[in-house]
């Protein structure tokens, strides 16, 4: 392996567990709303709560924005450290070259 896949994959792994708490509550938050509102019949009003989780306004004016901007620059840094390293194990290997003379 690469020298920069090496520490391409060490950064991930060192980001991953920071991300992943903010991603899941985003995303189960969001599936929740729209489920719970579209095939529970339950009104804007009753889940409600969920969109404040969701899109972070629990953490006050001054810190929704940054949830936000954070959370989806983990999500893009996820999403193309992940797809570059698929992409470089699909690469065909390159043989070993023999030892100039």
């Amino acid at each position: 392996m690469s020298p920069p896949l090496v520490q391409l994959r060490r950064w991930q792994a060192a980001l991953a567990p920071v991300v992943l708490a903010p991603l899941l509550i985003t995303v189960l938050s969001g599936m929740s709303y729209r489920l719970l509102k579209d095939w529970a019949g339950l009104g804007r009003n009753q889940v409600h709560w969920l969109m404040v989780v969701h899109e972070g306004e629990w953490l006050g004016h001054w810190a929704e924005p940054i949830y936000v901007l954070l959370n989806g620059l983990g999500l893009l840094w996820m999403l193309g450290t992940g797809g570059w390293m698929l992409i470089q194990r699909w690469r065909p290997k390159q043989p070993a070259r023999p030892p100039a003379p």
